[in-house]
């Protein structure tokens, strides 16, 4: 496995992933309601794009295949964090997670983590600030603001 940074090329394959992870992996903590409101499919890909040029955003590679990917802006909010379904328990989430806490000096780091993340992070000394729940479609979903100092 090998990380590098993302290039414009990869934001529809990174777009697939997410929503795949969602419907996969989410899909143990929650319903399959949720997972469509949340990864609904139609993503908007310039505006991906943009935010992970913004952001500092890196991808993770096995054998040519994109396998997971993460971005963090410059304050410190670890936006996004995915791992292909078939990739998970590898430490893809781990290295992504340090370059991605390393690339800024923004502290505290803070994200809002997943029902499913919640004990990837709390394993990396993040700590829940609190539960949220937010609309997405209609539909509540359950997260935690965790940060870590």
């Amino acid at each position: 496995m090998e990380l590098r940074r993302y290039r414009p090329a990869d934001c529809p394959a990174l777009a697939a992933l997410f929503y795949d992870t969602v419907h996969t992996v989410c899909r143990r903590s929650y319903t399959a309601a949720q997972c469509a409101a949340w990864a609904t499919g139609q993503v908007d890909l310039a505006a991906w794009d943009r935010s992970f040029r913004v952001h500092v955003t890196w991808v993770a590679q096995a054998d040519g295949q994109i396998v997971g990917f993460g971005d963090i802006d410059p304050t410190g909010y670890l936006d996004r964090l995915y791992v292909h379904r078939d990739f998970q328990r590898r430490g893809i989430a781990g290295a992504l997670c340090d370059a991605l806490e390393a690339a800024v000096p923004a502290r505290p780091v803070v994200t809002h983590a997943s029902l499913t993340a919640r004990p990837f992070f709390e394993a990396r000394a993040y700590r829940v600030v609190r539960r949220q729940e937010v609309m997405r479609a209609g539909v509540l979903l359950a997260n935690f603001v965790m940060e870590k100092p």
